[in-house]
């Protein structure tokens, strides 16, 4: 019995968590037991998420199972992105110069700001009333 080779890696943006799983393949593509183009509608944000793969050829050659949860489609499409990344580097080392070199390896910090105290939200004030 030959064991398949797996690839793994996660992904993190806002609140969204990205676990992706890669095995040699056709290219078949799964979120969270849907289909790719099911789960993301949005072409741009399509384009977004397989960035990593174009960028070294891998289009077709991987397929995919993520699992993810939290956040909204963009952060989730954020998590997911970082996540292949990663897993591209545990098949292949000699990627990391292309994928270093597009920023697809650099998690982005940017998560919401906590509310304050006295304020509406974040950084809004209640309305000032001179009189």
């Amino acid at each position: 019995m030959a064991s398949k080779v797996l690839y793994r890696g996660t992904g993190r943006r806002k609140r969204s968590v990205a676990r992706v799983m890669m095995t040699p393949g056709t290219g078949k593509f799964v979120i969270n037991g849907r289909k790719f183009n099911e789960y993301i509608p949005n072409a741009a944000v399509r384009l977004d998420v397989e960035q990593p793969l174009t960028l070294t050829e891998n289009i077709k050659t991987f397929d995919i199972i993520v699992n993810v949860f939290g956040g909204g489609i963009s952060g989730q499409a954020g998590a997911i992105r970082l996540g292949l990344s990663r897993a591209l580097l545990t098949v292949n080392a000699d990627l990391r110069p292309v994928l270093k070199a597009a920023g697809l390896l650099t998690r982005d910090s940017r998560v919401i700001e906590r509310k304050k105290p006295g304020l509406k939200k974040a950084r809004k004030s209640p309305q000032f009333s001179k009189r």
